[in-house]
């Protein structure tokens, strides 16, 4: 029984061409993609594709498109055994760290791939990644269940945990990376799947898509000489909902009265505040220092070691399922619901 899978092409380098006038790189037809990369004939798998048209520059990426992808996938889940998306690098990690809280007990793998290079150039990482990916989304048990049934990043060898995943390099060919989670699979010589680090769905259960987000969330990082009144007009901002404030180390912030008063404010006034490192490795330990105990105290809660990425995703989709109901967002919150966190 050939395994079938679904190609969805949202945009990104990887389907970009040189315009010969100007230079740029300008989306081309899916079809030439698929005539960059004959090998694709040589799978034993059926391989279909879906476009968005016009393809979308990553940069674009917005909540509405990540309920289109989640709606493409709910409407084809059953005829497929799974998805390879393709996208733009820029805002991959944010796409799969989304897409992982909207498709609920996923069976089937979802796997996000791109390049740094136009597949149709000499150099391109395209190929390599768009294959493998291919056959990572493919792989299956001798009882048919997938291998890898969840959202992932494949990129330069290596799959990751979408929800886990950062983009560290806008040059290297390794261009993202997991840094508190281990990679779910290596690909070498051999394609080596790490069975203990792959989540276990219930296979008993169906697969449960969702589409609202509520975007009412934002970031700000802390940095030496951060403005109170700039710090106080984001916290007292209408409609916002939640913020992921990006503190230093394990979760420090300066022990000023006005920062802990205005913070307390916004807890207060029903405002989720989340606190992520702004270091790519290790976690938020409140208790640790003395200053992040202070925000404790404020009511700010500990995003652990999520990434960023995940963070605001997280609570778009918490907060579109409890709108006024800020205590269960905060308790999800430190909660891991999809392997987003390290509990």
């Amino acid at each position: 029984m050939h395994r079938r899978i679904l190609l969805i092409y949202t945009g990104g380098t990887i389907g970009m061409n040189r315009n010969p006038q100007t230079g740029a790189l300008e989306p081309f037809d899916f079809e030439h993609l698929l005539n960059n990369v004959p090998e694709l004939a040589q799978f034993d798998t059926i391989i279909e594709s879906f476009q968005f048209t016009p393809p979308i520059d990553s940069s674009d990426m917005s909540p509405s498109r990540w309920t289109d992808l989640s709606h493409c996938i709910a409407d084809h889940y059953e005829q497929y055994d799974g998805f390879v998306v393709l996208h733009g690098t820029d805002t991959m990690a944010y796409t799969a760290s989304a897409l992982s809280y909207m498709l609920e007990n996923l069976t089937k793998p979802v796997i996000f791939t791109g390049s740094q290079l136009p597949i149709g150039q000499l150099r391109t990482d395209g190929k390599e990644n768009l294959i493998t990916s291919i056959e990572i989304a493919a792989a299956c048990d001798e009882k048919g269940n997938a291998l890898v049934p969840e959202v992932g990043i494949y990129f330069n060898s290596h799959l990751l945990r979408g929800n886990r995943t950062t983009k560290q390099s806008a040059e290297e060919f390794n261009a993202f990376e997991s840094f508190n989670y281990p990679h779910l699979v290596d690909a070498g010589v051999n394609i080596t799947y790490h069975y203990e680090r792959i989540l276990k769905p219930d296979l008993s259960k169906t697969m449960t898509p969702h589409f609202r987000l509520d975007n009412n969330v934002i970031i700000f990082s802390l940095f030496p000489g951060i403005r109170e009144d700039l710090i106080r007009h984001i916290i007292h901002t209408p409609n916002l909902k939640a913020i992921v404030m990006r503190t230093f180390g394990s979760g420090n912030a300066p022990q000023s009265h006005w920062l802990l008063n205005a913070l307390k404010e916004g807890t207060r006034g029903g405002k989720v505040i989340v606190n992520i490192s702004q270091c790519l490795q290790g976690a938020v330990e409140m208790s640790r220092y003395d200053c992040g105990y202070h925000l404790q105290e404020a009511g700010v809660i500990s995003g652990r070691d999520m990434t960023v990425e995940s963070a605001v995703t997280k609570l778009m989709f918490l907060q579109s399922h409890y709108p006024d109901s800020p205590d269960i967002v905060r308790t999800l919150m430190q909660q891991s619901i999809r392997g987003e966190m390290t509990v």
